[in-house]
Parts: C-alpha cells; sequence; structure tokens
C-alpha cells in the first residue's frame, strides 16, 4: 500500500469519526433539550402530567423502536445512505417540534425524531466499526463515541435553558434542525459507503412487533399515573407484553432476524445489553427528573437545574475518553458493572432530598453518578462493536443502542409512576421531594442489581448456528 493511500485512508477515518461523534452529540442535546425546558413546553401546549411525561419520554420510544431495524438497513443498504436520511428526517422532524400547536402533535413529531436519531446512531457506530479495526484505535474512537454520548446530555438541557432566556422554546428546535441539515451536507459528500457482504433483507415482522410492543409497555406505564387498574392501563400492558412475546418467537423463527437472539448466549453480548438497559432505566431515567428537582423542590431556575445536571452528564463526557483505558486493566465487563455500581451509590447519596436542601447537597451523589456514566459508556460502546460478528457492527450497536433507549423510555416512565406514589401526588414542594426519594432509592436498587448481573456474566464457550457467521467469543475479562 503507497504512502498516499495510507494518508488517503487516514483522512478518510478522521471524516467518518468527526461526523460520528457530532451526529452522536447532536442526537443526545436533541435527546436532553425538553429535560430543563419541559414545564414551559407543558403549559404552552397544555399538557397534563401524561403529557409531559410524553414529552420527555417520546423521543426514547423512538429511538427503541427503530435502532434495531436501522442497524439492519445500514449493514444491508449501505451506512452512509443511512446516516444521511437519518439527518435529513431529524431536521424536518426537528421543525415539526418547532411548529407544534399541541402536545400530540410535538409528541409525534418526537417520535419522529427518535427514529431519525436512531439511524444516526446505528449507522454512526457501523461506520466506525468498519473504517477502525479492532484493537486501539477503535478502542479510542469508540471511547470518543461514547464521551460524545455524555456531552450532548451535559449541553442539551443548558442550551435549552440559555435559549429560552432569549426566544421562545421552538427556537432551539430550529437550531437543531438547521445543524442536523449541516451534518447531512457534510456526510453526503464526506463518508465513504460501506455495507455488510452478507446482507439479509429486512426483518418486517420484528420491527412491527417490537415497535408496537414497546409503545404499549411505554403508554402502559405512563398512563399509570393515574392508578395500575384503569382498563386502559390493563389493556396496553397485556398488549404489550404479548407482542413483545411474539417479537421473540419471530426472532427464533425467521431465517434472516433483525436479532439473532443466539448471541444472548455469549456473555461480552449479554453483557453489554444488561448494562445498556440498566443504564437507561435506572441512571438516565432518574437524571431526567433531576432539573425538575432542582426548579420544584429548591425554586431553582431551568438554567440552574441544567447545570446541576451537568455535575453528572459533564463528569461522564470527561471520563469516558479515558476510562477506554481500564479495559486492558480490570476488563470491559467488570468496567460496566463497576460504573454501574458507582452509579447506585451516587443515587443512594440523593436520597432525602427537601426543600430546605441546599444544591450543593446533591454534588456528591451526581459526581458519583457522573463517574459511573463515563466508566459504563466508554466500554459498553467496545462491547457493543467486538461481541458481534464484524460483517454485523450496525447491528451490534442497533441492538446496544435499542438496549440504552429501551430503557430510557421504560425509566422516565417507570420514575413518572414511582413519584404519583408521593402523599398527595407531587403538587407541592414536599410532595415532589418525597417522589424524588422514592425514586433515587428505586433507581439505585436497580442499578446495584444491574452491576451484579454484568459481573456474573461469566465467559463460557459458545455455540453459534454455523450458518450464521460469528466473531470469536472475547476473553475472560469481558
Amino acid at each position: 500500500m503507497t504512502t498516499e493511500s495510507v494518508a488517503d485512508r487516514a483522512a478518510a477515518a478522521r471524516v467518518t469519526l468527526t461526523l460520528s461523534c457530532l451526529a452522536t452529540l447532536l442526537v443526545l442535546i436533541n435527546f436532553t433539550a425538553p429535560v430543563s425546558t419541559v414545564g414551559i413546553i407543558g403549559a404552552d401546549l397544555g399538557s397534563g402530567a401524561s403529557g409531559r411525561t410524553w414529552i420527555l419520554g417520546s423521543i426514547s420510544l423512538g429511538l427503541a423502536a427503530f435502532l434495531l431495524v436501522s442497524g439492519s438497513l445500514a449493514d444491508d443498504f449501505g451506512r452512509k445512505r443511512v446516516f444521511v436520511l437519518g439527518g435529513v428526517l431529524l431536521g424536518i422532524a426537528s421543525a415539526a417540534c418547532a411548529l407544534a400547536p399541541t402536545t400530540v402533535v410535538f409528541v409525534l413529531a418526537r417520535i419522529v425524531q427518535g427514529g431519525a436519531s436512531a439511524a444516526l446512531l446505528a449507522s454512526g457506530l457501523g461506520l466506525l466499526g468498519h473504517v477502525f479495526s479492532p484493537g486501539a484505535e477503535q478502542a479510542r474512537a469508540t471511547g470518543l463515541w461514547g464521551a460524545m454520548v455524555g456531552a450532548g446530555i451535559a449541553v442539551g438541557p443548558v442550551f435549552s435553558a440559555l435559549l429560552i432566556k432569549v426566544a421562545a422554546w421552538p427556537m432551539a428546535y430550529w437550531v437543531i434542525a438547521v445543524l442536523a441539515v449541516l451534518l447531512t451536507l457534510w456526510a453526503a459528500l464526506g463518508l465513504e459507503e460501506s455495507r455488510s457482504e452478507h446482507p439479509r433483507g429486512l426483518d418486517i415482522a420484528g420491527v412491527i412487533t417490537l415497535g408496537s410492543g414497546l409503545a404499549l409497555l411505554v403508554a402502559a406505564l405512563t398512563e399509570s399515573r393515574q392508578g395500575w387498574a384503569q382498563p386502559k392501563v390493563l389493556v396496553f400492558l397485556a398488549l404489550g407484553l404479548v407482542l413483545l412475546i411474539a417479537f421473540v418467537l419471530v426472532e427464533r423463527t425467521v431465517a434472516e432476524p433483525m436479532l439473532e437472539l443466539e448471541l444472548l448466549r455469549r456473555p461480552a453480548f449479554l453483557a453489554a445489553t444488561v448494562g445498556a438497559v440498566m443504564i437507561g432505566v435506572a441512571v438516565i431515567g432518574f437524571m431526567t427528573y433531576v432539573p425538575a428537582a432542582v426548579q420544584r423542590v429548591l425554586g431553582l431556575g431551568p438554567l440552574a437545574g441544567a447545570g446541576i445536571l451537568g455535575i453528572w452528564s459533564g463528569l461522564s463526557f470527561v471520563v469516558a475518553p479515558q476510562a477506554r483505558r481500564l479495559i486492558g486493566v480490570v476488563g470491559a465487563r467488570y468496567q460496566v458493572a463497576g460504573g454501574l455500581a458507582l452509579c447506585g451509590v451516587g443515587e443512594l447519596a440523593l436520597v432525602g432530598i427537601t426543600e430546605w436542601s441546599s444544591w450543593w447537597w446533591m454534588v456528591p451523589g451526581l459526581a458519583l453518578a457522573g463517574l459511573g456514566s463515563g466508566f459504563a459508556n466508554a466500554a459498553l460502546a467496545g462491547l457493543a462493536v467486538r461481541s458481534v460478528p464484524p460483517h454485523r457492527v450496525a447491528m451490534g450497536s442497533g441492538a446496544n443502542n435499542t438496549a440504552r433507549y429501551v430503557g430510557s423510555s421504560l425509566g422516565i416512565a417507570l420514575i413518572a409512576a414511582v413519584l404519583s406514589l408521593a402523599p398527595a401526588g407531587q403538587e407541592s414542594s414536599r410532595e415532589f421531594a418525597v417522589g424524588m426519594t422514592y425514586a433515587a432509592l428505586v433507581s439505585a436498587v436497580l442499578s446495584l442489581l444491574g452491576a451484579v448481573v454484568v459481573a456474573l456474566c461469566r465467559q463460557r464457550e459458545y455455540t453459534g448456528t454455523p450458518s450464521r457467521p460469528t466473531a470469536e467469543p472475547l476473553g475472560g475479562s469481558s
């Protein structure tokens, strides 16, 4: 290989890494943008308590429903093509959010944003897996990608809280739309196309059963705020569970499944999946409500709420690129488990917030959870790519991110349900504080439980289906 061709490949790799990281940053900024302004958006659109929960959680639903299919489409029809399509859809859906006249329209537009974000995340990490060979370079690339998750979560609430000081809340979504268009143009001109050498086609039945099942399950959790005995809650819950069981059956019987369930027998893949679910349910779900607690319990403004949340997300951003260095020492699996354990301890430190508390009282718990999130995010990205066959890297990233955002969507709805258990609901600052104590306890228990499960995913011999090529199992450290 000539010096010129090596330089060209290095330049192409840099462009791919930059675009993948910028896309992830933009997706997470958009993901967390309503966290600090949900009260203002809800008041403007006439949203009730359930409506505000949907405003927060609807994008997670879109992400969870479409990440796996986006990974499959990227592998089969072109990762660049899916990346560009995702950017176009994100721009259109963001404009629809800015123009939304009602809660229903806003929520539907956020679900479409979630689908577009799914295309960007799955194809972006798939592009990284294709360009960077397994080893130190891939670890560095996925570590930077993981850092963008933390950076986006840190920037999003501050971004929307700052804009609302100079303009109405729709301005944040107009800015996101413009940035999505610019990102798309750069990707169309600068990315190189790649796809799997083993195209398998689209699993329509899997898409329908997974997406519908998740939507109904989230709807059941969201509507349960008014009581679990409501007929609609029971119907949503029953139908959701039936459809998710149907998804498993479909994936076991179709010739080319969207998710190869046999991979769950591989400890590295199982650890990555469980870790991602628990990060979503127990960490992102809880942290989504921290700005609301700062505003309603401590009496501070949206910008202060976003800044205090930034203690958690900012530390996650700083730690993730450096935490990759630990993988060779403690192993990715133990790094994920340790990260979840730190998150659990941090959430326990947030138990007992009252209207008389100072914001400084929250710093130790948020800092510990931020360190834990950074450790876990850095390891999860690498496990997602390394635990699947090389030609299915986008499917692997899609599966891992699906797990994360399934967890986020369920976690946001779960914390809303837990908050409603507070005496007399959550109408006053004191009652909301009691609800946040319940939420911190539940989240801490789930984080620590997740840490134990991930740590117990010990390596053992993997027997895959011979007709489906798979990567070699990772070593015991995974």
